[in-house]
């Protein structure tokens, strides 16, 4: 059992040498600054700092400037966990979730663990964690946070941040789906997203602003398949060009969204 320390300077042990050296990797990489969204003031100096946005359904922070109105884009925050293990081939595996057919929204769609930020979460990695064991069963102590990526914008404008994890014993995880939250829990390859193979893309335009979808489909070892688009498609993009250190082999189009002056509940990305 190889060990590290974690990102608070905890120790944590990891399954292999390989699940180490990928910790190590993951741990170096720094994001965009985050800020609370209690913190109103520290977020609209970052924004005009930065003088860009996170843009929406997966692609990485856009250009777009937003000095025009900055203080009026404030939308709510999420987070979502990225856990990988090693599957019994070697490779590379990211545990996905079937939300519920029942959901209000994006019912029966692929998704990964996560959900909205609540009052009581100190962190995006305690809201991504709480939410992996409320859906599907998974204990936060099975799973070593090594990074968290820069937010994204999914298409209600809800303000979504990536935390990686590494499963440090997937024999000890058994999921038990919430079954008002999740019909199935399954894991794919992470390296398909980066791949040109089992993928489709679609023009899509939001303001006047084109950009592509991606969508893959995979096909699990008991013949179920998945299609898995939009927000998750992208971050899971994201996320495996950042752990094997190489661009997707097709072309991303990242659109660069100019925002309303004023969102609202009617303003969504279709």
């Amino acid at each position: 059992m190889a060990s590290s320390r974690s990102l608070n300077g905890g120790s944590l042990s990891f399954p292999s040498q390989r699940l180490l050296a990928l910790a190590q990797q993951l741990s170096h990489y720094k994001p965009p600054p985050c800020s609370s969204d209690a913190d109103d003031n520290e977020e609209r100096t970052i924004e005009e700092a930065t003088g860009k946005v996170v843009s929406q359904v997966g692609f990485q922070e856009s250009a777009t400037p937003i000095a025009q109105n900055p203080e009026r884009f404030r939308p709510r925050r999420a987070a979502v966990l990225i856990c990988l293990f090693e599957g019994d081939a070697g490779d590379l595996r990211v545990i996905l979730t079937k939300r519920s057919s029942r959901m209000s929204t994006h019912s029966g769609e692929v998704s990964l663990p996560g959900g909205k930020a609540e009052e009581g979460d100190k962190d995006d990695t305690e809201t991504a964690t709480r939410e992996a064991h409320e859906e599907i069963g998974l204990d936060p102590s099975l799973v070593n946070i090594v990074t968290v990526l820069e937010p994204f914008l999914s298409k209600h404008l809800l303000r979504v941040v990536p935390v990686i994890g590494i499963l440090n014993d997937k024999k000890a995880f058994e999921p038990t789906p919430n079954a008002d939250e999740v019909d199935e829990v399954f894991n794919a390859p992470l390296e398909m997203f980066i791949k040109d193979e089992n993928r489709t893309e679609e023009e899509r335009e939001w303001m006047g602003e084109k950009y592509l979808m991606h969508t893959f489909e995979y096909e699990a070892e008991n013949k179920k398949k998945y299609i898995i688009w939009g927000l998750t498609a992208g971050v899971l993009i994201r996320a495996a060009s950042l752990v094997y250190q190489r661009p997707p082999a097709f072309l991303e189009q990242n659109p660069k969204f100019k925002f309303p002056k004023v969102v609202d509940k009617s303003t969504v990305m279709r």
